[in-house]
């Protein structure tokens, strides 16, 4: 019933895992945080308790149910040489879509089950989604990190209720990255380890360009093959992404004008034209300062 008032809301997978410790991902987590690749990204060192064990966010939590979401867009960028934006960001921010989505669901939920204690999660509390959405059988986590679904590949987003009430749970599927190693090859910056699975944070196109809030170390400058906002390249070189179908989330369209902006136009950039495409973007995160700086970063390389 659940799954199928998660298809009618979008989602295009749900899978249920038992909430409980998740003691060997709390190692390689802390293994992460010694080795510093969290970089300036102190939020990821805060609520260690929280992050490992659901229980600690909803109290007597005794299932995770994780769902995947389309953002793949049909339209790209027209300019070739135009600064690229990561797919993610063209449309409206996810986070307050999927957030609409996933309450509708809870009170689905209470409404044909009774009282049900639970929260919604999307990218914004210490929860550890990728390793959730593996343990539900969504998809494995591959050699760049991403979660990979066999028939869909990995333009998805993450989201997850975390609930009070007891489900039918779902298991791991097997590894399918196999030998290749096409996203660590083709990573500019080199953050993907050379045997794959762990990302160096701090070296990661996306965390330059919306993260790091002071001036982008000088030894990257020319790496960035022209991304000004995240990055896509080891997910454009993953051969399981032959499979990703662009999304139908009208909220994620972009802005008419988003697509069509040249070299030239993103180099003269203002402030309120920044605005105006961005309004409901996840790309203010990084502000328009920090997209200014970004540019300059780019032009001079």
């Amino acid at each position: 019933m659940i799954r199928e008032e998660a298809a009618r809301l979008g989602f295009s997978f749900t899978g249920v895992a038992r909430a409980e410790q998740m003691d060997e991902e709390a190692r390689r987590l802390e293994n992460w945080l010694n080795a510093g690749m969290h970089g300036q990204m102190g939020y990821m060192a805060n609520h260690f308790d929280k992050r490992i064990d659901p229980r600690k966010l909803v109290e007597g939590a005794k299932s995770v149910v994780s769902l995947l979401y389309n953002y793949y867009p049909e339209q790209r960028q027209s300019d070739p040489a135009a600064p690229k934006i990561s797919r993610y960001a063209y449309g409206e921010d996810y986070h307050f879509v999927l957030k609409r989505k996933l309450k509708d669901l809870l009170h689905f939920i209470r409404e044909e089950i009774g009282e049900v204690s639970g929260r919604c999660f999307v990218d914004s509390a210490p929860v550890l989604e990728r390793d959730w959405a593996r343990r539900s059988g969504v998809g494995w986590i591959g050699r760049n990190t991403m979660l990979i679904n066999p028939k869909a590949g990995s333009y998805y987003f993450l989201a997850e209720l975390i609930l009070d009430l007891e489900l039918v749970y779902d298991h791991p599927i097997k590894d399918f990255c196999g030998t290749c190693t096409r996203c660590i090859e083709a990573c500019p910056t080199e953050a993907i380890s050379p045997g794959g699975y762990v990302v160096d944070g701090s070296k990661c196109i996306s965390y330059f360009t919306i993260e790091l809030r002071e001036a982008i170390p000088e030894e990257y400058r020319g790496q960035f093959d022209n991304w000004m906002f995240g990055c896509d390249i080891c997910q454009e070189v993953c051969p399981w992404n032959r499979f990703s179908t662009p999304h139908s989330e009208p909220a994620f369209e972009p802005h008419p004008q988003l697509l069509e902006m040249t070299k030239g136009d993103w180099e003269e950039l203002t402030e309120d034209v920044f605005r105006e495409l961005f309004r409901r973007s996840a790309v203010k995160r990084t502000g328009f300062a920090g997209l200014r700086r970004n540019l300059g970063f780019l032009g001079e390389g």
